[in-house]
């Protein structure tokens, strides 16, 4: 199959490792990935922070860049909430029904890491090798807006060597939220005290999601308390293999 990647802007700014490994994992199945390079950003942070008419461009180059694509895959659950449920609706309200008809068969074809592989793949053991005491958050967009339930743990539970530990209080918000940490700075932090406490409350040796963004916060705060405990994302466990180290 062939499958186009939306790499996102904090994967291609902070963290490519991310891109990359969803690049060698979908290789390593068989399939081959495309990088569409007139990509740029889906738009999230300009909707979520109400600048809609500023976010029309950017909606309007997604659509044009991954429509004759036939398949579409981001690591950012987060991201691909916003292609599924903002674009056509920003679209409609400004009065493009044109680009919003365009956006949702776009949308419809774009899909989180975890659903392309478990969905639209019927993968659930990628031959992962991942020989650490994990423990897994769940991102507040990819589990109430995508609904992408237990199929990262389904990945997770068959990767070879890895102890899946249960997080405590899992769905709970880890306090990032974009804009929000930086608006609301003593609520976010209270937060991501609470999710932080849960996540050495495993013992795990590492936290993984699907989104760097949660990743990014949970990350900085374990870090700057030298917790010793790292932040992974899904693709690069899922990207690992027995032959040692990142596969990229």
């Amino acid at each position: 199959m062939r499958i186009a990647l939306f790499v996102t802007c904090l994967a291609d700014t902070l963290f490519p490792d991310v891109g990359k490994a969803t690049t060698v994992l979908l290789e390593r199945l068989g399939h081959q990935v495309e990088f569409p390079e007139a990509q740029t950003c889906c738009g999230q942070m300009h909707v979520n922070t109400g600048y809609q008419r500023d976010a029309l461009p950017l909606i309007r180059r997604y659509v044009e860049t991954f429509e004759r694509c036939d398949v579409v895959v981001a690591p950012s659950g987060s991201c691909v909430g916003s292609i599924r449920h903002q674009h056509a609706m920003v679209a409609r309200r400004l009065g493009d029904d044109k680009l919003a008809g365009r956006a949702e068969a776009v949308a419809s074809r774009t899909f989180e890491l975890s659903q392309l592989l478990v969905d639209v793949l019927g993968v659930e053991d990628v031959g992962a090798f991942y020989p650490h005491r994990v423990t897994y958050h769940p991102t507040c967009h990819s589990l109430r807006l995508l609904g992408v339930g237990d199929r990262p743990l389904r990945l997770l539970r068959h990767v070879a060597g890895l102890d899946l530990v249960e997080l405590p209080d899992a769905e709970v918000c880890c306090g990032f939220g974009g804009t929000f940490a930086l608006k609301n700075a003593d609520t976010s932090t209270a937060m991501l005290a609470d999710k932080m406490r849960s996540v050495l409350d495993t013992r795990a040796e590492v936290c993984t999601a699907g989104d760097s963004s949660c990743l990014m916060h949970i990350g900085g705060g374990l870090s700057r308390l030298r917790t010793g405990v790292r932040t992974v994302h899904l693709a690069e466990i899922l990207a690992s293999t027995r032959d040692g180290g990142p596969a990229w």
